[in-house]
């Protein structure tokens, strides 16, 4: 049978329960056709994540990886285009969870600017919206812990030649950790939705080996 790796990060910051986790336990162990979907949880951690995602793609050897974060302040799932090779985890004013803060620096000395994510993203956000999901692609997933560990699989992946696809989806906040009073105001998603969401996605792009070519129009600008 073949695999769907789904990784969720654990919490962190500022978010008690994250989303990415939540989603990522309601789609494990489920079915997408003939595919299963595996899940594990990451820590959210600079390098260790990395570590992580890549034994348990050596483990598994999926098909897809599709990796999961929360943007807080987004309204809608994001599917990610771009992952860069630089770290700045002072100007949001975290650290990982080992009390690790990068500033400026790279994943990897030396590696390429930035790696595209290999999902077909187009296909990907139709399908989401076509489920009743707001759904958009970004073009920026930050320069925290969700674009650094992007970014390594991705190496990791072009690196070792591997046969596979990856790419990165972002979920708003949880109701729960919207309502906090040092979040009110932000928007928020439940658990339940974005995991309709990620569902149709990954279903998407097991059907699509290629992006689609019809226009996805959009207002997101962050």
């Amino acid at each position: 049978m073949k695999k769907v790796l789904v990784s969720g990060f654990e919490p962190f910051g500022h978010t008690p329960i994250n989303p990415a986790e939540s989603v990522m336990r309601i789609l494990d162990g489920t079915r997408i056709g003939s595919s299963e979907i595996s899940g594990i949880l990451v820590p959210s951690n600079f390098f260790e994540s990395i570590d992580v995602v890549t034994a348990a793609i050596e483990e598994l050897q999926p098909e897809l990886v599709v990796m999961l974060g929360e943007y807080g302040g987004r309204a809608m799932v994001t599917v990610e285009r771009i992952a860069q090779n630089f770290n700045d985890s002072t100007r949001y004013h975290l650290k990982d969870n080992r009390g690790m803060e990068m500033q400026g620096k790279p994943t990897i000395p030396n590696g390429p600017t930035a790696y595209r994510s290999t999902l077909p993203l187009r296909a990907m956000v139709k399908a989401m919206r076509d489920e009743g999901v707001p759904a958009d692609i970004s073009d920026t997933a930050a320069t925290f812990c969700c674009n650094h560990l992007m970014y390594g699989v991705l190496h990791y992946i072009v690196t070792n030649q591997l046969n596979m696809r990856a790419g990165w989806i972002h979920l708003p906040q949880l109701p729960e950790v919207a309502a906090l009073s040092e979040n009110i105001g932000t928007p928020s998603m439940s658990r339940e939705t974005s995991a309709l969401g990620v569902h149709a996605g990954i279903e998407a792009a097991l059907l699509h080996p290629e992006d689609i070519d019809t226009p996805i129009p959009s207002r997101f600008q962050i």
